[in-house]
Parts: structure tokens; sequence; C-alpha cells
């Protein structure tokens, strides 16, 4: 372990870490070198945010850590704890000190973001919370949401999809297979049918949104009819931002006690799911050639469409400037105005 080693001088845990008086000494002559707490005894998490962006264009609010659930591949439950929401109040405050320093765009975050409110007074949820940040922050341009559990996706939620163009309308799914019996082996909460569901539903409240997803490649026992599945759900699904992981067992995980895909075949599972990403995102950004959009101007003459597309700009604004520009071309993976 990291406390093993004679070069590290202190161990901090993931609340610990957040703690400024735990960087005092830095370890030096400590006699406390691993200061780690049970993650499963927090109960509550401050909002934490990332300042700069791109040029100071958008932030990152976090309004929740941890999950209560246990797919059985991850990890993150013994390394975050369980689910723990920043009270409403607290996250319409800094999105309003946020927005007062000069972001146009906030990004509402979490490790399991669809989770929001259920351990707060009231069980608010992600619908509510957003509503209240929109409302109580008028002077926000953009709102986006990170990713998401679309089984978990609220009333509310859909509601403001449907009505608040200061939502912006690409959605990242936690989906990580197109299968249902992998899925069942994930533990997941989800089936195939549920994430087709789901875009088809944000599609007829928001016709423009675009979809992403997390998939992983040849998860143990992934037969090759159950990873076409997975390359199908892309089509299906109309899914166009891919983030691709090959599987990798982690240690005391039940996914790692089941007998692995071979590695060779987890690799090109992997690269096929990534060409079919590939192609999907040229055609999405193909479609939108002769359009007018709505840009956030970043550094490098980069701006952002409200599905988060990359538009390279031949004369950009200041950083933090919303322009409406014609799209001219689509090229390598980028917008072109």
């Amino acid at each position: 372990t990291y406390a093993d080693m004679s070069e590290v001088d202190l161990v901090l845990g993931n609340a610990e870490k957040l703690t400024a008086s735990a960087y005092a000494d830095f370890g030096q002559g400590a006699a406390e070198r691993v200061r780690v707490n049970d993650i499963m005894s927090l109960r509550e998490t401050a909002p934490q945010m990332l300042d700069s962006f791109e040029g100071q264009t958008r932030a990152f609010l976090q309004v929740q850590n941890g999950c209560d659930h246990r797919c059985t591949f991850c990890v993150i439950p013994y390394g975050r704890g369980n689910s723990r929401s920043v009270p409403m109040g607290a996250a319409v405050e800094e999105a309003r000190r946020l927005v007062a320093n000069g972001f146009a765009e906030l990004v509402l975050t979490g490790v399991d973001l669809t989770s929001y409110g259920a351990d707060l007074p009231g069980a608010p949820n992600l619908g509510k919370l957003a509503g209240k940040i929109l409302k109580g922050v008028p002077e926000l341009k953009r709102l986006r949401l990170s990713s998401l559990d679309s089984i978990e996706a609220d009333a509310g939620l859909m509601h403001l999809i449907a009505e608040e163009e200061r939502l912006m309308p690409h959605f990242h799914l936690s989906v990580q297979s197109g299968d249902d019996m992998i899925l069942k082996r994930m533990k997941r909460r989800h089936c195939r049918a549920d994430t087709i569901d789901f875009c088809d539903r944000v599609r007829r409240l928001r016709p423009e949104a675009a979809f992403g997803a997390d998939l992983i490649a040849g998860f143990p026992t992934e037969s090759e009819e159950m990873f076409e599945n997975s390359l199908k759900l892309i089509d299906d699904a109309g899914l166009s931002v891919l983030h691709v992981f090959p599987f990798s067992a982690r240690p005391h995980t039940p996914a790692a006690k089941i007998p692995p895909v071979p590695g060779a075949q987890i690799k090109a599972r992997a690269a096929r799911l990534r060409a079919k990403g590939e192609a999907a995102l040229a055609a999405r950004l193909a479609s939108l050639t002769g359009s007018e959009q709505s840009l956030l101007v970043e550094r490098n003459a980069i701006g952002r469409t409200p599905c988060f597309a990359p538009v390279r700009l031949s004369q950009a604004p200041e950083p933090g400037t919303i322009v409406t520009r014609r799209i001219i071309n689509a090229e390598a993976g980028h917008l072109y105005a």
C-alpha cells in the first residue's frame, strides 16, 4: 500500500483530502501518517466546484457524492461512500456565486447524479434541484447535467427538458451494456429497452437532443451475440458520443470472480465500439451542416453548441460570449462555422 512506501509522507482518505487542516504539516513528523476514516460513516457532502474550464466559460458544481448501488464491476462506493447530497439552498447559493464570477454555463455533477436528494429532508430530486437553480439564478445562461442513470430520471426533470431552453439538450447516460443478461450480471437497474425508451421520450420533448453513453466492452461471460446487442444499441438508441471502457477486473468485486473474456477479444470489441461511435458522431455532426447554432465561445476559437458539439470559429469573440453562427461544414469530429 501507499502507507508502506518510505517516500510517502501522508495518506488521506476521500473525506480528509477536502479538509485544509489535513495538509497543515504534510505528514512531516506526524504520528498519524494515515488519516483515513470509514467512508461509509459520512452523512453529508459540501458543494465542490472547479472554477475554470476551457477559458473560464464553464464551471462544475458537484451536488452529490457516493453511491448506494453495488454494481458488480465497481469499487466507487468503497472509495466514495454511500450517496450524499448537497442541500438545495447551498447548491443554489454556490450557483449564484459562480455565475456572479462570470461563468455562462454550469454543469451539475455527482457520482450518481440522478440519486440526488434521497438522503435529504423531504427527498427532493434532481429535477427539483435543477428547477430551483434555474429559477433562483435567472442570470445563468446554460445549465448542463453530467452522467445520468436514465432509470432514475424523475418527472420534474422530464418537464424541465421539455420546457426549459436553458437546460442543455445533451444527455450522457450510464448504460454500460446493451444486453439484458450482461446488465443483470452487472447488477444494473435498467434493461436494454429502458435506454431506448428514455432516448425516444427525450427526443419527443427536445428533437435536437443528443445522447452519449458509457459502454463496457468484454464484461465477463459476454458472448459475441451479447456484444452485438451493445453494438446495435448505438443505432437503436441513437447514441453518438461514446465513452468506451475495456473491462478491467477490480480486486474484491464480484465481477472479478466471473470467468473472463480473453484480453484480445476485449481489446477488439472495444475497438469496434469506438469505430461505431466515431461513425455515429460523424453522422450527427453532418446533420447539423447548414443549421444556425447558439455557441458558447471557449479558448482557441472553439464554440460549443447546446448539444456540446465542438465548433471551430473563423473569428471568435471573447471566451464566455454566446453567439449565433451558421454551420458550414463537419469534418474530423468538429463543426465549422
